[in-house]
């Protein structure tokens, strides 16, 4: 039997009482644990949506709540201690200039990665701890997480409870959806990288 698999068993034998609780801890867990199969057992919420044994606003609303403050909770910690963590750890292979670099990427482009942030898997903790570095206001910050989260799980559940009992062959469409942005944000990546030092090469 798989994690997942254990899981599912244990949510199945859950009071549904206790599973909003649940969904809750495991979107929230994701942002300072990954990788935490967060989006499956919020797909697996959605399955149980869709027997009727829980409601679809509240299955959002706890795996939105729970979404939304893992990240907030990682970018209190980039805001406060990202630089010090940085600086302590002093990665030979990326200098603590070249992420001072990535830092000021995210102070012009955050937002929209803010907005962006539930929708690119595997990156997400990234995200909010560089947020929180290029100290974005958490007043803004705060409803467009928020808002992608809700989007992002209004998504999950509603396709978890379409699929219902089959609800694992969604595993295969998030596996090749993460493939696809993971290819796409090593691509921008790089052009980044490379638009800046030809950039300053030119300079």
């Amino acid at each position: 039997m798989t994690q997942l698999d254990s899981i599912v068993t244990l949510l199945n034998q859950t009071d549904p009482s206790y599973l909003y609780f649940t969904l809750f801890f495991f979107a929230f867990a994701e942002n300072l644990f990954p990788p935490t199969p967060s989006d499956l057992v919020i797909a697996f919420g959605g399955s149980l949506v869709g027997i009727g044994k829980l409601g679809f606003a509240a299955t959002v609303l706890a795996a939105t709540l729970g979404s939304t403050a893992g990240f907030i909770v990682m970018y209190f910690i980039g805001f406060f201690l990202g630089k010090k963590l940085i600086d302590a750890r002093k990665p030979s292979f990326l200098p603590f200039d070249k992420i001072m670099v990535a830092e000021r990427w995210f102070a012009k482009y955050g937002y929209g990665l803010v907005v962006a942030n539930r929708f690119l898997s595997g990156t997400r903790a990234v995200i909010s701890f560089f947020v929180g570095l290029s100290e974005l206001p958490v007043a803004i910050t705060l409803p467009l997480c928020a808002l992608s989260a809700l989007l992002w799980n209004s998504l999950l559940v509603y396709a978890g409870s379409i699929f219902g009992h089959n609800w694992k062959q969604l595993e295969q469409y998030l596996d090749i959806y993460g493939t696809v942005i993971a290819i796409l944000v090593v691509l921008v990546i790089v052009s980044m990288v490379a638009r800046y030092f030809v950039r300053r090469r030119h300079a």
